[in-house]
Formats: structure tokens, sequence, C-alpha cells
């Protein structure tokens, strides 16, 4: 029963919490193009709304639509499970392509010996 009342709460609060942010940012942003780039490169002024859109697409094409360590620690684990299943010999053979790839030796294999 705490679980659904704890719920209730939450979620009108999540949506504030997500409107003040999104007021803030384009804001932020709204200001912060107004006050420099008409100065220095002659654009124009944008509103506010041009500003939410201007934040949305950034967060699209640098930072991704996902949240900010999901597919990165994910990425990451998927890389250590391989290298985990790898034998000696398949470990060797991937450092020398490494090596002839990039030039330099690849970090030392930590894992330890079972």
């Amino acid at each position: 029963m705490r679980n659904k009342k704890k719920l209730i709460w939450m979620i009108p609060l999540g949506i504030v919490g997500m409107a003040v942010f999104i007021w803030i940012g384009g804001e932020v942003v709204m200001r912060l193009w107004n006050w420099l780039l008409p100065t220095l490169f002659g654009w124009r002024t944008i509103t506010f709304w041009q500003a939410v859109g201007l934040l949305a697409l950034c967060r699209i094409l640098f930072g991704g639509l996902g949240g900010h360590g999901g597919h990165r620690g994910h990425s990451g684990q998927k890389i250590r499970d391989r290298w985990e299943g790898m034998t000696p010999e398949e470990r060797e053979k991937w450092r020398e392509a490494f090596q002839r790839h990039w030039g330099k030796t690849p970090p030392p294999d930590r894992t330890p010996a079972v």
C-alpha cells in the first residue's frame, strides 16, 4: 500500500520536475543565444520555443535518446563478457590485431587466472 502512495506523489512530482527542467533549459539556451550570436555573427534572435527545440535537437544529435549511463555501461559489460569468454590463444590473437591496427600495445590482461 505504501508503494502506491509513494507512486501517487512521484508521478506529479516527476511531471513538474520535467516541466521546470525544460523551462530552465529553454530559458538558458534562449538567453545565451540571444546574448551572443546576434552580436557575434549577426544571426537573428530566437523565441523560447525555438530554444526548447534547439535543446531537443542537440540532445538527439549529441546525447542520444537513452539515459546517460545505460547503453554505455552495457556495452562495456558486453566487451568484458566477451573478453572473459576468450581462450588465451584468442586473446593473444586479438592483441596482435590491435597492435597491427593501432600501432601500440593494448593494456595487459587483468583477469584473474582460474
